[in-house]
């Protein structure tokens, strides 16, 4: 029977999860963390057969656990489960190393298929976003708007949006204070926003609208 392992800072939510794997009986529920540092302490004790995360901790980026799980632990697909936009993020998990991204709201049946793909070994994408992968490639690569920052700069992105000064993004991040500044410099030219206050501004509309990257550029 696979074992399950969900990752959430949300009690409702992991025990909304607990409940609806617990449900079936091909499934065995072994595990929950509220945050990263908790899930690598204990998803190498019980070594699920797949772990069910958010991508947003309060400790660590969950496109950063990830990697930190991967390196740990290569064999335990995960399955990402958030509120954010999947054409922004789903992509960024799966070269995080994830191996599908749900968004919260989808159906039952979307979320079951999603665990069964990911457990049999298959990636896990909506069509919505495979067809934007495809389209892209079939455009030769090209990036753009928020898709064009590296996920150490949309984390930084984020923070901006959410009122964290400087030096607490570095102390989050690990960073310096000049690293977090020249993530901004570069949030800035690849945006092409004129100055600071206006990639504060985007960024606090893209984080109060969701964070849904058609309200950051036109």
């Amino acid at each position: 029977m696979p074992k399950i392992f969900v990752v959430d800072d949300h009690p409702m939510l992991r025990g909304g999860l607990r409940h609806s794997i617990g449900a079936e009986p091909e499934w065995t529920f072994c595990g929950e963390a509220a945050n990263a540092a908790e899930a690598l302490t204990l998803i190498p004790q019980v070594m699920p057969d797949l772990v069910i995360m958010d991508i947003t901790l309060p400790d660590k980026s969950g496109l950063e656990l990830i990697k930190d799980l991967q390196a740990l632990c290569p064999s335990i697909p995960v399955l990402v489960f958030s509120m954010h936009d999947e054409l922004l993020y789903a992509e960024r998990v799966i070269r995080a190393g994830g191996r599908g991204y749900l968004m919260k709201g989808s159906s039952t049946e979307q979320f079951l298929k999603a665990m069964m793909d990911v457990l049999r070994g298959s990636l896990y994408l909506s069509e919505r976003v495979a067809g934007q992968i495809l389209n892209r490639l079939g455009r030769g690569n090209t990036r753009s708007g928020l898709s064009s920052l590296t996920d150490r700069e949309l984390e930084v992105f984020e923070m901006i949006g959410r009122g964290v000064p400087t030096p607490q993004i570095g102390e989050t991040l690990h960073i310096s204070p000049r690293t977090v500044d020249a993530h901004r410099t570069n949030i800035r030219l690849k945006l092409g926003l004129a100055d600071a206050p206006a990639v504060m501004r985007e960024a606090v509309v893209w984080v109060e609208m969701g964070g849904t990257a058609k309200n950051v550029i036109p």
